[in-house]
């Protein structure tokens, strides 16, 4: 195994080494990888008993049930049918995913860097179908590199202590290992259904075929039979530090750390860029309706800025897509909408429901409090809602007095 040095202890033990000459002890936290072969890895996509929610990452709907990431470790699949009593059923091991998406009976999900198509026609008895290999070359650990053939399916954290002059020689920080991804909201062809999903997405639905972005790429993939996706081709994403892409009708909206850019799918397996608009350096999820890009910017430890707000873009022209009206907010996360109520997870100020039909008058409605938001799917009056501590599922038939129905907590 390549083995490299942890940044953050070895920084430490710079400073200390430039301090003193006598032997200084350093307590770190490591992360030891825990290898499978590849072989067992696939032999244990399927689904096991429910565990509980620790680190939850992005989640996708499909026909009653929402399907939340575990980050890096796998899926968890929840019954929503009842609101007020969602049911945690199963949980489908895939390590190294961090996104997901769902057409028809098929459930997308990254397994580092291949792509891997399963079975989720009976939610308690998942089968892979089909893994696509190498297609997500970009998911890597800092400059940690993994033993051939070998696939990481846990980290253990292990305290270490160190002397000044003792380098580390295996794993890395945690933060390290945790890049987070999600899903979007699709249309389908005729004959076979996509999900939906959150605005904080890099997997992305439409018709038969899949987008994924990564920091500076877009891959199209075919779906046509779901069970056996091909890779077609990858291009430019439009710039870098791609982040999200939602798409509506024959358009993806792609948001970056410095703007949203559009990208026109009425040639499926050849998206071109028709449009981008630009703002300052924050991080930036979008969705659409059709006539107007909502898009929140929110400032953060990888985006810097300082600008909190929503950014309403008009998009009739899709060449030149230009701002109406911004509207302050605390720090905004994912949004989604559903007629005109536009529902915004505003970080630790927790959801917001606004009357959106007047886009250059936009009212706050409501406010659900005591929870840090993430991420929002709105379907039938219904808003599913990842956040810090539990998924929510939050009745909003009276967009102004929203009423949590059930939840779903997640462990400390």
């Amino acid at each position: 195994m390549k083995r490299i040095v942890s940044m953050v202890a070895f920084s430490m033990l710079v400073l200390l080494q430039g301090c003193v000459k006598d032997q200084v002890m350093t307590r770190t936290t490591m992360y030891r990888p825990v290898y499978k072969t590849k072989d067992e890895v696939r032999a244990n996509i399927k689904s096991s008993n429910p565990i509980e929610l620790t680190a939850p990452g992005k989640l996708f709907y499909k026909d009653g049930y929402v399907f939340l990431n575990e980050l890096n470790k796998g899926v968890h699949i929840i019954d929503v049918r009842n609101p007020a009593a969602p049911a945690n059923i199963a949980f489908v091991h895939v390590p190294g995913a961090v996104d997901l998406a769902v057409r028809g009976n098929i459930l997308y999900a990254d397994m580092y860097t291949d792509l891997v198509a399963i079975d989720i026609s009976n939610p308690k008895a998942v089968q892979l179908k089909t893994v696509v290999p190498g297609v997500f070359p970009e998911r890597y650990y800092a400059s940690f590199i993994p033993e051939k053939d070998m696939v990481i399916t846990e980290w253990i954290a292990v305290d270490t202590i160190l002397k000044h002059n003792e380098a580390i020689n295996w794993g890395v920080m945690k933060s390290d290992v945790v890049m987070t991804m999600s899903a979007s909201a699709s249309s389908s062809a005729p004959g076979v259904s996509n999900g939906m999903g959150g605005s904080m997405a890099r997997f992305a639905l439409s018709d038969d075929r899949m987008y994924t972005v990564d920091n500076a790429k877009l891959k199209v993939f075919n779906t046509a039979i779901p069970e056996k996706p091909v890779f077609i081709k990858e291009l430019s994403a439009g710039g870098w530090d791609i982040e999200t892409i939602f798409p509506f009708g024959k358009n993806l909206f792609l948001g970056s750390m410095t703007g949203m850019h559009i990208f026109d799918i009425t040639a499926k397996d050849n998206p071109f860029r028709t449009g981008s608009f630009t703002h300052a350096r924050v991080c930036d999820p979008v969705i659409s309706d059709g006539k107007n890009a909502f898009v929140t910017l929110r400032n953060g430890t990888k985006c810097a800025g300082f600008i909190n707000q929503l950014d309403v873009v008009d998009i009739s022209d899709l060449s030149k897509p230009k701002l109406l009206k911004s509207y302050p907010l605390t720090n905004p996360h994912g949004l989604s909408k559903e007629g005109d109520v536009l529902i915004i997870c505003d970080g630790a100020d927790g959801v917001k429901f606004f009357n959106a039909a007047d886009v250059n008058n936009i009212k706050q409605l409501a406010q659900v409090k005591g929870m840090k938001s993430f991420d929002v799917i709105a379907l039938g009056m219904v808003a599913m809602v990842s956040a810090e501590d539990a998924l929510y599922l939050i009745d909003f038939s009276v967009p102004s007095n929203p009423v949590v129905k059930g939840s779903i907590s997640i462990k400390n």
